[in-house]
């Protein structure tokens, strides 16, 4: 569990406790010991068990924690996912902030699974955006990958692209393009956004790498890929859904990018019972 993730549940525990759960510290008693069971209630694939575990053991490193269906595999209605067994007061404290993480996270690779199973014999991969919940990027992006998709860059630190406002700024996609390759290294690709076909002769006269074609229809997608014809990589992004997808993946982009992965994912439905 790096540092981040740490710091990330310590904050979600403080948010959710203050100076003291209330109704825990004075009904149960200090030493009674519990079994709790996260019981999936629907269907979906799992992930952030880890991050669960580590809500428990943040609260006490001495509780028992038993994974029974890991990351990335599927759960039924019915089927256990893990058991933890410690303190009562422990366990009651816990339960909401773990559920929390574990039900957003397995609600996006749920999601994204479903659409990665959609395209799966086309060449086009699905990849996230930053469209993130803020503060939990990390790991939405991390339930992304358990999903079976692709990241897109993590921040505005880790990738190059030049989006529309950028070109107004710099005053045009061929000055935004070779001012930026001049003053970053060679090693880092640049991607630039197009609106049309007009802009993407403009970008790939300019030589970017890689080229994302912002709310086109699907027309004017495959005239893209006939016109770039390898020159560069193409990135299909704007308000794609699963009954578009595969219509999509079909002009024969390289990638396709969905910011629903993760803003707009629902909670995967899971239960926590003391036993």
């Amino acid at each position: 569990m790096n540092w981040h993730v740490q710091d990330l549940i310590a904050r979600a525990l403080q948010e959710d406790i203050g100076h003291q759960d209330i109704t825990t510290e004075n009904l149960v008693d200090a030493k009674q010991r519990s079994r709790g069971v996260f019981l999936a209630k629907s269907a979906g694939i799992i992930a952030g068990i880890a991050v669960a575990e580590q809500v428990f053991r943040t609260l006490d490193e001495d509780i028992e924690f038993t994974t029974i269906i890991n990351d990335g595999e599927e759960a039924t209605p019915g089927d256990v996912i893990a058991i933890v067994e410690g303190r009562t007061r422990t366990l009651l404290i816990g339960e909401r902030t773990a559920l929390n993480f574990l039900q957003r996270l397995s609600g996006i690779a749920t999601r994204t699974r479903r659409m990665v199973d959609l395209i799966r014999y086309e060449k086009a991969e699905i990849v996230d955006t930053r469209k993130t919940t803020p503060g939990l990027r990390w790991l939405e992006k991390y339930a992304v990958r358990v999903g079976g998709a692709r990241n897109h860059r993590f921040g505005l630190y880790d990738g190059a692209m030049i989006k529309d406002n950028h070109i107004k700024a710099a005053g045009g996609i061929q000055k935004a393009v070779s001012t930026l390759r001049a003053r970053i290294p060679h090693t880092i690709k640049i991607e630039v956004e197009v609106e049309d076909l007009e802009q993407l002769q403009e970008a790939l006269e300019a030589r970017a790498d890689i080229i994302m074609l912002d709310n086109m229809d699907v027309d004017t997608m495959r005239q893209a890929v006939e016109i770039t014809a390898g020159r560069a990589l193409l990135e299909a992004s704007g308000g794609i859904t699963e009954d578009t997808l595969v219509e999509v993946a079909r002009t024969g982009v390289d990638f396709i990018s969905i910011g629903a992965l993760t803003h707009s994912a629902g909670s995967l439905d899971i239960s926590f019972n003391l036993e």
